[in-house]
């Protein structure tokens, strides 16, 4: 197991465990599809450069926030009963 893992130190660099999974999980796919490591490989696994990039402050989450509110729309979806 990677050591950096066993600590909390890790997680709350990037706001808990949920957060470092997404993390992880995004970072790896764009290495397994071809993106470039941001720090020296050194012969270790891409799980092992992630944990590295996000130790160095390399990544991070980056919260945008969305616009949540409904909208009302002008006409009704129910049949009216005018003929």
């Amino acid at each position: 197991m990677i050591e950096a893992l066993k600590s909390d130190k890790i997680a709350d660099k990037v706001g808990g465990r949920f957060k470092l999974c997404a993390l992880i999980q995004r970072r790896l796919v764009q290495l397994m599809e071809g993106s470039r490591p941001l720090v020296e490989r050194q012969g270790r696994s891409d799980l092992e450069v992630v944990i590295d990039e996000i130790l160095q402050d390399k990544i991070e989450i980056q919260y945008v926030p969305q616009d949540h509110t409904l909208t009302s729309s002008s006409s009704s979806s129910t049949p009216s009963d005018e003929m």
